[in-house]
């Protein structure tokens, strides 16, 4: 636990909800846009998910969160991606096998990444929910709220972008714990094994009590 402390900059004695006043998505979607619209990978990614016409089908959590971490820290080079989050909600086919359909068609499309598909009309029985009614609404119960980001190109070539709490605390260089998050020790976990504070030394840790690192 020692080493959590050293790793974690934990602020106070915070609540396991923030009271930032998040700023709505539009105030950061263009910058959003624009970060990952520079990224050739992040765009021929973007362009292969189009293409499968799936239902409210995005690219979230780290696609976009380490995008603007990115930024936030001025890298000039991208960090690489470990997988691509692919999500989207069809309530007419929940099997594991559509899945790893819409796996080896992304797979045959770019093979340079490694993709990750789940229908998000199905997740919650994995994580004891209720049903979700929407990939919007599934992704809100993330762990992080900076992971609660997700993009897809529009026909305009655009990026949609959805966020449940909004986007000003990715670019606040923060790793806040989501509320309906019941389990802390995943979110420290997370944190240590994933090494973001490493990664992007400016991260700051929200929404978890001191006092709960040493339980």
């Amino acid at each position: 636990m020692a080493k959590l402390l050293r790793l974690l900059s934990v602020w106070g004695e915070a609540s396991s909800t923030t009271n930032n006043t998040l700023s709505p998505v539009p105030m950061y979607s263009r910058v959003v846009s624009d970060i990952l619209l520079s990224d050739d990978t992040r765009v021929r990614c973007l362009h292969a998910l189009h293409d499968c016409k799936l239902p409210q089908a995005y690219i979230g959590a780290g696609f976009v969160r380490n995008a603007i971490w990115d930024h936030t820290h001025k890298k000039t080079q991208p960090t690489p991606l470990n997988d691509v989050d692919v999500v989207y909600f069809d309530k007419n086919d929940v099997s594991v096998d559509a899945e790893k359909r819409i796996q080896e068609y992304l797979m045959e499309r770019f093979p340079e990444v490694q993709w990750q598909a789940k229908n998000q009309a199905r997740m919650h029985l994995k994580h004891g929910h209720l049903p979700y009614s929407s990939t919007e609404h599934a992704i809100s119960h993330w762990v992080e709220q900076e992971t609660c980001v997700a993009v897809r190109l529009t026909s305009q070539g655009t990026c949609d972008v959805i966020a449940p709490f909004g986007l000003a605390c990715n670019f606040a260089n923060t790793i806040t714990l989501n509320s309906p998050a019941k389990s802390a020790s995943i979110f420290i976990e997370r944190i240590v094994d994933k090494k973001w504070q490493i990664l992007w030394p400016n991260l700051q840790v929200q929404g978890i009590a001191l006092s709960s690192l040493l339980d």
